[in-house]
């Protein structure tokens, strides 16, 4: 019997790791244990210091774990897999020195102590991991291998672009803030003076990178692969107009939005895609809103304090 046990749990497996389909289930079922694993902690201890560290690192734990149990390591999924992993170690270490420093998550102020609502999160999270990392997975539980060509080399191409927008956006915006003499300022410096939230733009960009390095496999009985475009689609959506730019924006112009000078800092920078300040700020509204995204769902709160604007003094 228990040899009958052994063979059909090894079976099972093979099975698993023979075709991406059966990624797409065994890396459901990782993600789902890694999440809860980190959830008990948290959860136990009151403790959300581990919080962006787990989703970050599950994303390094699903391009490894797909490479190494596929085993073929073909061109494009050791660079697939290396995109992957080097996005995630990148993001993993700077949010946890960030927490380490800031001592506080306050996200989940109202959340860490009811075990329903906090638990949504990690549920939340572990959608985000899995859908975020379709294109890998894909890629990684394929058994062909076309030859690599120009949709590989943009998509890596466009990777690393956005790698290296979002790591310098984020440590620009880190050492601003630690900075005392800031406290009373919003961040406009280096590529935050050409984006208000140029980390996003980065890390919508490298995603639409990877996805078209898995793209250049979408061909015959592997067609089916273009479902993995949920992956950068979710990425947009949720930074464009959801848990990202959305409530960013609405807490800078509840903060600042009686200031003058916020104001001309709105209309001369773009909000999403790095733009040159003395080009953006003369563009049409209609420009604006439809090829740079500035969407007016982003002024929320700015109307009401028309009235009260502050005179600028300076930063």
């Amino acid at each position: 019997a228990r040899g009958s046990a052994r063979a059909w749990s090894g079976s099972a497996m093979v099975d698993l790791t023979s075709s991406a389909d059966g990624f797409l289930v065994l890396t459901a079922v990782i993600t789902v244990f890694f999440q809860l694993s980190f959830f008990a902690v948290a959860a136990g201890c009151k403790f959300d210091k581990v919080t962006d560290f787990a989703g970050a690192t599950n994303f390094l734990a699903i391009a490894v774990l797909t490479l190494l149990l596929r085993g073929t390591f073909y061109a494009r999924q050791v660079i697939i897999s290396t995109c992957a992993a080097v996005w995630a170690v990148r993001l993993a270490g700077f949010l946890l020195y960030r927490i380490l420093v800031i001592g506080e998550d306050k996200r989940f102020d109202e959340t860490r102590n009811d075990f329903c609502k906090f638990l949504t999160f990690w549920i939340y999270q572990m959608f985000w991991v899995w859908t975020v990392s379709l294109p890998v997975t894909f890629v990684n539980g394929l058994g062909s291998n076309p030859p690599l060509g120009p949709a590989d080399y943009a998509g890596v191409a466009m990777f690393a672009v956005g790698l290296l927008v979002e790591a310098c956006a984020d440590q620009q915006k880190f050492n601003f803030r630690q900075d005392p003499a800031n406290k009373d300022h919003w961040c406009d410096v280096g590529v935050w003076k050409w984006s208000r939230h140029g980390n996003y733009f980065g890390e919508i960009l490298l995603w639409w990178g990877v996805f078209t390095i898995a793209s250049s496999t979408f061909r015959g009985s592997e067609a089916f692969g273009y479902f993995t475009v949920l992956s950068p689609l979710f990425t947009t959506a949720i930074l464009l107009g959801l848990s990202g730019i959305p409530i960013l924006e609405a807490s800078a112009n509840k903060r600042y939005g009686s200031r003058s000078d916020y104001r001309l800092y709105l209309k001369s920078t773009s909000v999403l895609i790095p733009f040159p300040p003395g080009c953006y700020r003369p563009l049409p509204e209609w420009l604006k809103a439809t090829l740079l995204m500035d969407w007016k769902c982003y002024a929320v709160g700015l109307a009401d304090m028309a009235e009260e604007q502050q005179p600028f003094d300076g930063p």
